[in-house]
């Protein structure tokens, strides 16, 4: 082989070493406790996992992991994307109690007119107060809620008084806290738990949105689901997180994919996109001919009335503790009304 033909296999050879591994320089795992086939992981997670895939060209390759695959229970996922046993999670911040104090105030009892204006002031106010607190041990990627809570019952739930003694399944400390100050026998639990707490009896109701029934066929299980009008009985805070080093570890241009698919906009599609999700699954329910209780705007005021008292107990338990609980729901509720223009 002459010279001038090794030069140039070799040449072609690194050539091609260094393309392939461009093409593919960072894989990162995305670990979250739902189904694959459920509304967050097949139309929000999976949208950004190949919009980052596509505009880096192929050098993020983003493992999608449902169903809790890599290991461990729901409550341990912000643990896992701080420690670096997965790169990414998605999950639901009241799965530790009192971790995150700030953001609790947008689940809060009828503080939330619309899941995508919701979702933007939880990114504004996260930008303001808890980035360097709540948020410090990883990287915010998207910050929202869903659509209006429901209640899914074993018996016709109409009155705050239907509630009484009822073991229903509450997914947060605000809404443990707000159901049990409402009469009911609340049980704190994964999502993923709810229906065979349900088959077995455990519980005989659960509050979660429209959208997620389905994937958990609560409408098979129990046969009454009561709605509000105006702004929901309650939402859910949910983070999309990164791990620091996994994002530090990234060349720049890279960092800017991250970047530009992550934040206020898309914290605003994930709960624009989890709320649109709520009426085909609601058409199941009708279809089964369930029976689906609709709150006039008097009767939920009644429900708001009776709430009131949860909402002064958090704001002076967040006072009490110096995080300016006064303050947190003064902000949240104008930024709320500040995004909800139009809607």
């Amino acid at each position: 082989m002459t010279t001038t033909r090794r030069t140039l296999l070799g040449f072609l050879a690194a050539t091609t070493f260094a393309t392939t591994a461009m093409a593919q320089e960072v894989t990162l795992r995305l670990h979250q406790f739902l189904p694959a086939q459920s509304t967050v992981p097949a139309q929000i997670l999976d949208v950004w996992a190949d919009s980052v895939e596509a505009d880096s060209d192929g050098r993020i390759k983003v493992e999608r992991y449902p169903s809790m695959q890599l290991g461990g229970t729901p409550p341990q996922l912000i643990d896992q994307v701080i420690d670096g046993v997965a790169d990414i999670v998605w999950t639901v911040a009241g799965y530790t109690p009192g971790r995150f104090p700030q953001l609790e105030v947008f689940e809060l009892p009828f503080i939330s007119p619309d899941a995508e204006a919701t979702s933007r002031a939880y990114w504004q106010l996260a930008e303001e107060r808890m980035m360097d607190t709540d948020f410090a041990d990883f990287k915010p990627l998207g910050l929202w809620v869903h659509g209006p809570g429901v209640i899914h019952a074993n018996r016709p739930i109409t009155e705050v008084s239907d509630l009484r003694g009822l073991k229903l399944r509450a997914p947060s400390r605000t809404t443990t806290t707000l159901f049990t100050n409402l009469g009911a026998t609340s049980v704190g639990m994964p999502v993923p738990a709810v229906p065979e707490s349900l088959s077995r009896g455990v519980i005989e109701s659960a509050v979660i949105p429209w959208e997620v029934m389905p994937s958990l066929k609560v409408e098979e299980l129990v046969e009454n689901h009561t709605e509000f009008t105006g702004n929901a009985l309650y939402t859910l805070a949910f983070i999309f997180a990164m791990n620091k080093d996994s994002y530090a570890a990234l060349p720049d241009d890279l960092k800017a994919v991250i970047d530009s698919n992550s934040g206020l906009e898309f914290s605003a599609f994930a709960g624009r996109t989890q709320q649109a999700a709520d009426r085909p699954a609601r058409s199941i329910a009708e279809a089964r001919g369930n029976t689906i209780i609709t709150l006039d705007a008097d009767q939920t005021a009644a429900w708001a009335e009776a709430a009131a008292p949860t909402i002064d107990a958090w704001i002076a338990e967040a006072d009490a503790a110096g995080i300016d609980g006064t303050g947190l729901y003064r902000d949240a509720v104008a930024l709320i009304e500040a995004n909800n223009t139009g809607n």
